[in-house]
């Protein structure tokens, strides 16, 4: 078994580190402000008035995009939901709502259509170095399934992780079944498996599942702890192996 020191905070008996993509591996805040301000702006010309307001449910504001906000941590159905109350709020009926929201969205996927977004300084090499432990290595998302392999496939991450999931399937952030199922999937218990990400909901899914640990990342983007992480850090390299 294989011990992770962080910060002083050791978490013994590990087997299996689960990772959130989006802020936690992939630097795509800027993409993610910018899909979201697209998607607002295109619902906001069809029904005017709504842009604004969607923009704080999104959760982005003049300083960039909140880690915490709905954009960030939420699936593309979340948000759906979110976009659509808005509309049905101003008269329309809830299915006109959810039309709207979906063609603008679809519309803005086709627009936006591109390759995954660079990985944080240092990833890789310490995706490589935790894999060569023996560890097993497994992604979460809030993104789709074929958006997490698509991001493994074009970051050649594919020899390192055995678990790639999305909030597409049964189960979706922050439910903890989501987390276990990964366990699952790895093989092992989830008192043996670490979760990292840069979300209260990444904590909050992992904590109640059962998992060893919660550690959250900031990638220096925000000086607060993360809420219900065991210990926030700043880059991947503040984890340490020991046997």
């Amino acid at each position: 078994m294989l011990a992770i020191d962080c910060l002083g905070h050791k978490f013994t008996d590990i087997q299996a580190i689960i990772f959130d993509k989006d802020g936690t591996l992939e630097d795509s805040g800027d993409y993610l402000r910018n899909l979201a301000q697209k998607r607002a702006r295109l619902i906001d010309a069809q029904i005017p008035g709504v842009g604004e307001p969607l923009l704080m449910a999104f959760g982005v504001t003049d300083k960039g995009l909140d880690p915490a906000g709905l954009q960030a941590v939420g699936s593309q159905y979340e948000n759906e939901i979110a976009a659509a109350a808005y509309i049905a709020e101003t008269g329309r009926g809830w299915s006109e709502a959810l039309e709207i929201v979906r063609g603008a969205f679809d519309e803005v996927d086709r627009v936006m259509e591109s390759t995954p977004n660079a990985m944080f300084p240092g990833c890789q090499a310490a995706i490589e170095s935790l894999a060569s432990t023996g560890l097993k290595l497994g992604i979460v998302s809030a993104a789709t399934t074929s958006q997490v392999v698509k991001f493994a496939h074009y970051h050649k991450l594919q020899p390192y992780f055995q678990v790639l999931l999305g909030s597409d399937l049964q189960f979706a952030k922050p439910d903890p079944r989501l987390f276990q199922f990964a366990c699952q999937e790895l093989g092992v218990n989830p008192a043996q498996t670490l979760m990292v990400g840069d979300s209260t909901w990444d904590m909050s899914m992992a904590k109640k599942g059962g998992a060893a640990g919660c550690i959250g990342i900031s990638w220096g983007r925000f000086s607060q702890s993360i809420p219900l992480s065991n210990v926030t850090i700043e880059h991947l390299s503040q984890l340490q192996i020991s046997q």
